[in-house]
Protein backbone atom coordinates (compact mmCIF):
# COMPACT_ATOMS: atom_id res chain seq x y z
CA UNK A 1 0.00 0.00 0.00
CA UNK A 2 1.21 3.43 -0.93
CA UNK A 3 2.01 5.81 1.93
CA UNK A 4 -0.70 8.22 0.84
CA UNK A 5 -3.35 5.46 0.82
CA UNK A 6 -2.27 4.35 4.30
CA UNK A 7 -2.68 7.85 5.70
CA UNK A 8 -6.13 8.14 4.15
CA UNK A 9 -7.19 4.82 5.76
CA UNK A 10 -6.07 5.95 9.24
CA UNK A 11 -7.82 9.28 8.78
CA UNK A 12 -11.05 7.55 7.77
CA UNK A 13 -10.82 5.20 10.80
CA UNK A 14 -10.52 8.12 13.19
CA UNK A 15 -13.57 9.76 11.67
CA UNK A 16 -15.62 6.55 11.91
CA UNK A 17 -17.00 6.85 15.49
CA UNK A 18 -19.13 3.73 15.11
CA UNK A 19 -16.00 1.63 14.73
CA UNK A 20 -15.03 2.00 18.44
CA UNK A 21 -18.41 2.67 20.16
CA UNK A 22 -19.39 -1.03 20.73
CA UNK A 23 -16.22 -1.71 22.74
CA UNK A 24 -16.64 1.41 24.84
CA UNK A 25 -20.35 0.77 25.41
CA UNK A 26 -19.71 -2.82 26.47
CA UNK A 27 -17.04 -1.72 28.94
CA UNK A 28 -19.23 1.00 30.45
CA UNK A 29 -22.26 -1.26 30.73
CA UNK A 30 -20.24 -4.08 32.27
CA UNK A 31 -18.71 -1.72 34.82
CA UNK A 32 -22.09 -0.24 35.67
CA UNK A 33 -23.62 -3.70 36.15
CA UNK A 34 -20.73 -4.77 38.41
CA UNK A 35 -21.06 -1.62 40.51
CA UNK A 36 -24.84 -2.10 40.85
CA UNK A 37 -24.36 -5.74 41.84
CA UNK A 38 -21.77 -4.80 44.47
CA UNK A 39 -23.99 -2.05 45.89
CA UNK A 40 -26.96 -4.43 45.98
CA UNK A 41 -24.94 -7.17 47.68
CA UNK A 42 -23.63 -4.76 50.34
CA UNK A 43 -27.11 -3.34 50.94
CA UNK A 44 -28.69 -6.79 51.14
CA UNK A 45 -25.98 -8.01 53.52
CA UNK A 46 -26.36 -4.98 55.80
CA UNK A 47 -30.15 -5.28 55.73
CA UNK A 48 -30.03 -8.99 56.54
CA UNK A 49 -27.53 -8.43 59.37
CA UNK A 50 -29.69 -5.69 60.86
CA UNK A 51 -32.83 -7.82 60.70
CA UNK A 52 -31.04 -10.76 62.36
CA UNK A 53 -29.72 -8.49 65.11
CA UNK A 54 -33.16 -6.89 65.57
CA UNK A 55 -34.87 -10.30 65.87
CA UNK A 56 -32.20 -11.50 68.26
CA UNK A 57 -32.61 -8.42 70.44
CA UNK A 58 -36.39 -8.87 70.49
CA UNK A 59 -36.04 -12.52 71.50
CA UNK A 60 -33.63 -11.58 74.29
CA UNK A 61 -36.20 -9.19 75.78
CA UNK A 62 -38.45 -12.19 76.33
CA UNK A 63 -35.49 -14.20 77.63
CA UNK A 64 -34.65 -11.58 80.27
CA UNK A 65 -38.30 -11.44 81.38
CA UNK A 66 -38.19 -15.22 81.76
CA UNK A 67 -35.07 -14.91 83.92
CA UNK A 68 -36.92 -12.40 86.11
CA UNK A 69 -39.80 -14.85 86.59
CA UNK A 70 -37.43 -17.74 87.28
CA UNK A 71 -35.64 -15.59 89.86
CA UNK A 72 -38.90 -15.32 91.81
CA UNK A 73 -39.47 -19.09 91.59
CA UNK A 74 -35.96 -19.99 92.73
CA UNK A 75 -35.36 -17.35 95.39
CA UNK A 76 -37.71 -18.66 98.07
CA UNK A 77 -36.92 -22.40 97.82
CA UNK A 78 -33.49 -23.43 99.11
CA UNK A 79 -31.73 -25.76 96.67
CA UNK A 80 -34.05 -25.12 93.76
CA UNK A 81 -32.26 -24.73 90.40
CA UNK A 82 -33.46 -23.43 87.06
CA UNK A 83 -31.50 -23.25 83.80
CA UNK A 84 -32.65 -21.07 80.90
CA UNK A 85 -30.91 -21.28 77.52
CA UNK A 86 -30.69 -18.68 74.81
CA UNK A 87 -29.28 -18.32 71.28
CA UNK A 88 -27.25 -15.28 70.33
CA UNK A 89 -25.14 -14.39 67.29
CA UNK A 90 -24.06 -10.82 67.96
CA UNK A 91 -24.71 -10.12 71.65
CA UNK A 92 -23.71 -11.74 74.92
CA UNK A 93 -25.04 -12.07 78.47
CA UNK A 94 -22.93 -10.57 81.22
CA UNK A 95 -23.22 -10.33 85.01
CA UNK A 96 -22.26 -7.05 86.69
CA UNK A 97 -21.61 -7.07 90.42
CA UNK A 98 -21.84 -5.19 92.70
CA UNK A 99 -24.37 -2.96 90.96
CA UNK A 100 -27.08 -1.96 93.44
CA UNK A 101 -27.04 -1.44 97.19
CA UNK A 102 -30.30 -1.16 99.14
CA UNK A 103 -30.33 0.19 102.71
CA UNK A 104 -33.38 -0.43 104.91
CA UNK A 105 -34.43 2.02 107.65
CA UNK A 106 -37.06 1.47 110.33
CA UNK A 107 -38.23 4.58 112.19
CA UNK A 108 -35.29 6.43 110.55
CA UNK A 109 -32.73 3.96 111.94
CA UNK A 110 -30.71 1.90 109.41
CA UNK A 111 -31.09 -1.80 110.19
CA UNK A 112 -29.70 -3.62 107.14
CA UNK A 113 -27.99 -3.20 103.79
CA UNK A 114 -28.10 -5.57 100.80
CA UNK A 115 -25.87 -5.52 97.70
CA UNK A 116 -26.81 -7.33 94.50
CA UNK A 117 -25.54 -7.80 90.99
CA UNK A 118 -27.55 -7.37 87.78
CA UNK A 119 -27.82 -9.43 84.60
CA UNK A 120 -27.28 -7.72 81.25
CA UNK A 121 -27.60 -8.68 77.61
CA UNK A 122 -25.14 -6.49 75.68
CA UNK A 123 -25.67 -5.94 71.94
CA UNK A 124 -22.94 -3.92 70.15
CA UNK A 125 -24.37 -0.72 68.72
CA UNK A 126 -22.47 -1.47 65.50
CA UNK A 127 -24.95 -4.33 65.00
CA UNK A 128 -28.14 -2.81 66.38
CA UNK A 129 -29.04 0.46 68.04
CA UNK A 130 -32.01 2.68 68.82
CA UNK A 131 -30.17 5.92 69.55
CA UNK A 132 -27.97 7.20 72.34
CA UNK A 133 -29.79 7.65 75.69
CA UNK A 134 -32.71 5.51 74.50
CA UNK A 135 -34.61 3.86 77.38
CA UNK A 136 -37.64 1.59 77.59
CA UNK A 137 -39.36 -0.10 80.53
CA UNK A 138 -40.07 -3.71 79.55
CA UNK A 139 -41.57 -5.09 82.78
CA UNK A 140 -42.99 -3.65 84.92
CA UNK A 141 -43.71 -0.27 83.37
CA UNK A 142 -43.29 1.46 86.74
CA UNK A 143 -39.68 2.58 87.30
CA UNK A 144 -39.78 2.15 91.07
CA UNK A 145 -37.49 -0.41 92.75
CA UNK A 146 -40.32 -1.03 95.27
CA UNK A 147 -43.29 -2.91 93.78
CA UNK A 148 -46.48 -3.61 95.72
CA UNK A 149 -48.85 -6.58 95.59
CA UNK A 150 -48.77 -10.37 95.60
CA UNK A 151 -48.06 -10.51 91.85
CA UNK A 152 -45.41 -7.76 91.89
CA UNK A 153 -42.12 -8.84 90.27
CA UNK A 154 -38.78 -9.12 92.06
CA UNK A 155 -36.92 -8.52 88.80
CA UNK A 156 -37.19 -5.30 86.79
CA UNK A 157 -36.38 -5.53 83.06
CA UNK A 158 -35.55 -2.46 80.98
CA UNK A 159 -33.63 -1.32 77.89
CA UNK A 160 -30.89 1.29 77.97
CA UNK A 161 -28.44 2.65 75.40
CA UNK A 162 -25.74 4.96 76.73
CA UNK A 163 -22.54 5.36 74.69
CA UNK A 164 -19.73 5.41 75.30
CA UNK A 165 -19.33 3.52 78.56
CA UNK A 166 -16.30 2.04 80.23
CA UNK A 167 -16.94 -1.50 78.95
CA UNK A 168 -17.85 -0.57 75.36
CA UNK A 169 -20.68 0.68 73.15
CA UNK A 170 -23.80 -1.40 73.71
CA UNK A 171 -27.55 -1.27 73.76
CA UNK A 172 -28.50 -3.37 76.77
CA UNK A 173 -31.37 -5.35 78.22
CA UNK A 174 -31.03 -5.31 82.00
CA UNK A 175 -32.64 -7.51 84.64
CA UNK A 176 -32.17 -5.83 88.04
CA UNK A 177 -33.53 -7.38 91.26
CA UNK A 178 -36.25 -5.25 92.87
CA UNK A 179 -38.22 -5.39 96.13
CA UNK A 180 -41.77 -6.66 96.51
CA UNK A 181 -43.93 -5.33 99.36
CA UNK A 182 -47.17 -6.82 100.66
CA UNK A 183 -49.38 -5.28 103.32
CA UNK A 184 -51.89 -7.28 105.34
CA UNK A 185 -54.03 -6.83 108.46
CA UNK A 186 -54.39 -9.73 110.91
CA UNK A 187 -56.68 -9.82 113.94
CA UNK A 188 -55.99 -12.28 116.76
CA UNK A 189 -57.47 -12.24 120.23
CA UNK A 190 -59.30 -9.03 119.44
CA UNK A 191 -56.04 -7.27 118.57
CA UNK A 192 -55.51 -6.03 115.00
CA UNK A 193 -52.00 -5.68 113.67
CA UNK A 194 -50.68 -4.38 110.39
CA UNK A 195 -47.97 -6.45 108.71
CA UNK A 196 -45.59 -5.18 106.06
CA UNK A 197 -43.73 -7.98 104.31
CA UNK A 198 -40.83 -7.31 101.95
CA UNK A 199 -39.15 -9.80 99.58
CA UNK A 200 -35.78 -9.16 97.97
CA UNK A 201 -33.47 -11.63 96.13
CA UNK A 202 -29.72 -10.95 96.16
CA UNK A 203 -27.94 -12.11 93.00
CA UNK A 204 -24.37 -13.37 93.37
CA UNK A 205 -22.16 -14.96 90.73
CA UNK A 206 -21.03 -18.57 90.89
CA UNK A 207 -19.31 -19.09 87.56
CA UNK A 208 -19.20 -16.87 84.47
CA UNK A 209 -18.48 -18.70 81.20
CA UNK A 210 -19.43 -16.04 78.67
CA UNK A 211 -19.30 -18.20 75.56
CA UNK A 212 -21.81 -20.74 76.87
CA UNK A 213 -25.37 -19.65 76.14
CA UNK A 214 -27.29 -20.55 79.27
CA UNK A 215 -28.10 -18.97 82.62
CA UNK A 216 -28.56 -21.04 85.78
CA UNK A 217 -30.14 -19.78 89.00
CA UNK A 218 -29.88 -21.64 92.31
CA UNK A 219 -31.60 -20.71 95.59
CA UNK A 220 -29.09 -20.83 98.45
CA UNK A 221 -30.34 -19.17 101.64
CA UNK A 222 -33.50 -17.39 102.80
CA UNK A 223 -33.22 -14.99 105.73
CA UNK A 224 -35.93 -13.06 107.56
CA UNK A 225 -35.57 -9.94 109.67
CA UNK A 226 -38.48 -8.79 111.88
CA UNK A 227 -39.19 -5.52 113.66
CA UNK A 228 -42.13 -4.50 115.83
CA UNK A 229 -43.57 -1.16 116.82
CA UNK A 230 -42.92 0.20 113.31
CA UNK A 231 -44.42 3.46 112.07
CA UNK A 232 -42.10 4.28 109.15
CA UNK A 233 -40.11 2.16 106.71
CA UNK A 234 -37.64 3.69 104.29
CA UNK A 235 -35.50 2.05 101.63
CA UNK A 236 -32.72 3.84 99.80
CA UNK A 237 -30.71 2.72 96.76
CA UNK A 238 -27.17 3.69 95.81
CA UNK A 239 -24.72 2.57 93.15
CA UNK A 240 -21.35 0.95 94.01
CA UNK A 241 -20.14 1.24 90.38
CA UNK A 242 -21.36 4.73 89.61
CA UNK A 243 -17.82 5.71 88.53
CA UNK A 244 -18.12 3.18 85.67
CA UNK A 245 -21.42 4.60 84.47
CA UNK A 246 -23.76 2.28 86.38
CA UNK A 247 -25.52 5.11 88.21
CA UNK A 248 -29.09 6.36 88.21
CA UNK A 249 -28.75 7.73 84.68
CA UNK A 250 -28.29 4.05 83.77
CA UNK A 251 -30.90 2.43 86.05
CA UNK A 252 -33.33 5.35 85.75
CA UNK A 253 -35.24 4.74 88.98
CA UNK A 254 -38.25 6.95 89.62
CA UNK A 255 -36.94 7.72 93.12
CA UNK A 256 -33.73 6.92 94.95
CA UNK A 257 -35.68 6.60 98.17
CA UNK A 258 -39.05 4.98 98.86
CA UNK A 259 -40.89 5.60 102.13
CA UNK A 260 -43.82 3.72 103.66
CA UNK A 261 -45.78 5.31 106.50
CA UNK A 262 -47.31 2.55 108.61
CA UNK A 263 -49.91 2.72 111.39
CA UNK A 264 -48.27 2.91 114.81
CA UNK A 265 -47.37 -0.51 116.20
CA UNK A 266 -47.06 -2.22 112.80
CA UNK A 267 -44.82 -5.23 112.25
CA UNK A 268 -42.24 -5.45 109.47
CA UNK A 269 -40.82 -8.69 108.10
CA UNK A 270 -38.05 -8.40 105.52
CA UNK A 271 -37.20 -11.60 103.61
CA UNK A 272 -34.02 -11.70 101.59
CA UNK A 273 -32.67 -14.66 99.69
CA UNK A 274 -29.27 -15.42 98.23
CA UNK A 275 -29.43 -16.64 94.65
CA UNK A 276 -26.37 -18.01 92.90
CA UNK A 277 -26.12 -17.18 89.19
CA UNK A 278 -24.00 -19.15 86.73
CA UNK A 279 -23.38 -18.51 83.06
CA UNK A 280 -22.92 -21.76 81.20
CA UNK A 281 -23.34 -24.16 84.12
CA UNK A 282 -26.28 -26.27 85.25
CA UNK A 283 -26.53 -26.58 89.01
Amino acid sequence: MKPKSRKNSLRNLRKDKKAISPAISTTILTSAVIVMILVTVVFANNYLTQRIAENEFSAMKQFMQTIGLQLDDVAWTIGRTQTVRYASTYGQVNFESPALNYTVYVNDVPIASFTTGVLLFNMPTARYNLGNEYTQQVFPTDRSFLQQGTSAPVGRVFLIEIVPMNDGNYIRIVMAPSIRMMNSTITTGGITRNYYNFYFPVLNSKSLLRLSQSVTLEGKIVNVMSRGDVNKIKIRVDFPKSALGFDNSFFNFKNLEEEVNAPSGSIMEFYNSEVSLSLGLQG
